[in-house]
């Protein structure tokens, strides 16, 4: 056991203390009768036994509100895990072209955007002890997730995001830029950001292969993905009856772009054109991106302080009680 406020614990020192200085300022109540049988039953043994519980029921109380205070904590140890040392970002495209339909899950068809979730599911749950982070770009780039052990919020984050949140448009280079900014204060073993688009950059501030430069000198590798068929992809359109038809829409995918912004940083290019490649790339980054290191991860603490503010108020409530019913003592 341990605890978060331990100087509050001092205050016990006081309590000794303050008993002695209470002692020699109390002084015997005098009371003059004209017979003593009048007092007779409140000036029994019995009240002066009663009178010595209820102080030390007081004191006793005041003692464990004091260990309260000091908040007592019971800690689940710590353990030695094996963690990677790797540091990822993910920057994923909510474009409105990623809405197009073909990839499939499940044998359903699905869009781009929720295959790369799924497989971005699969992917941080293999890589419990990393950090991971994601960025989520379109006209602009914003970060949607900070880089976190917590891959439970993680994964809440993902869930939020949505086609539409952001203004359309494909901005690759502050897609990285994002993630960079994330990276570059680390201090890792390996950094790395896994760049997934459609599209061609059309937006943004932040060139991609300047983008791409400054990843070299922060020796960040970056693994880009270019998502979509080969060729036209059915894209959905509500018509004017509110139902859903597909138009033909053509998949133009920047490859060349691509591949000099992973051969810059000494990562990789790949193409994904369904929901089983998809899935093996990021098989296969998992296996590139592995290095073991043995550290000590702590575990949480239990608060157990209610364990002591409980019975002290119980006690200060009782002694209350008694002083002021069955043991009241004489005005």
């Amino acid at each position: 056991m341990s605890f978060a406020h331990p100087w509050w614990l001092l205050l016990l020192l006081l309590l000794p203390v303050a008993g002695i200085v209470r002692r020699r300022r109390a002084r015997d109540p005098a009371f003059l009768y004209s017979s003593i049988q009048l007092v007779h039953g409140v000036a029994s043994l019995r009240q002066s036994y009663a009178g010595i519980i209820l102080r030390r029921m007081r004191w006793l109380a005041l003692a464990f509100l004091i260990v309260a205070l000091a908040r007592p904590r019971i800690g689940e140890g710590q353990v030695t895990i094996k963690a990677s040392g790797i540091d990822i970002v993910v920057a994923v495209d909510f474009s409105m072209s990623m809405a197009a339909e073909d990839f499939e899950i499940g044998g359903r068809r699905a869009n781009r955007v929720t295959a790369a979730k799924d497989v971005l599911r699969r992917f941080i749950d293999g890589r419990a002890n990393d950090r991971i982070g994601i960025v989520a770009f379109a006209g602009n780039a914003y970060v949607a997730a900070p880089l976190t052990l917590d891959h439970s919020f993680l994964l809440q984050r993902l869930e939020q995001l949505r086609l539409g949140l952001i203004e359309d448009g494909t901005a690759i280079g502050s897609g990285i830029a994002a993630g960079l900014n994330r990276l570059r204060e680390l201090p890792s073993k390996s950094r790395i950001i896994i760049l997934m688009t459609d599209g061609q950059n059309n937006a943004g501030k932040v060139p991609p292969m300047t983008a791409a430069e400054a990843a070299e000198a922060l020796k960040v590798k970056i693994y880009t993905i270019g998502v979509g068929t080969r060729g036209v992809a059915p894209y959905p359109q509500t018509d004017v009856f509110g139902q859903t038809r597909y138009v033909p829409m053509e998949v133009n995918i920047d490859e060349e772009l691509l591949g000099r912004i992973a051969e810059r940083t000494g990562g990789k290019y790949f193409r994904a054109v369904s929901t089983e490649t998809l899935r093996s790339i990021y098989d296969e980054i998992d296996q590139l991106e592995r290095s073991e290191a043995e550290v000590r991860k702590f575990q949480r603490y239990d608060e157990v302080f209610g364990w002591f503010a409980v019975p002290g108020l119980i006690l200060l409530l009782l002694e209350l009680v008694l002083g002021h019913t069955v043991w009241r003592k004489l005005p």
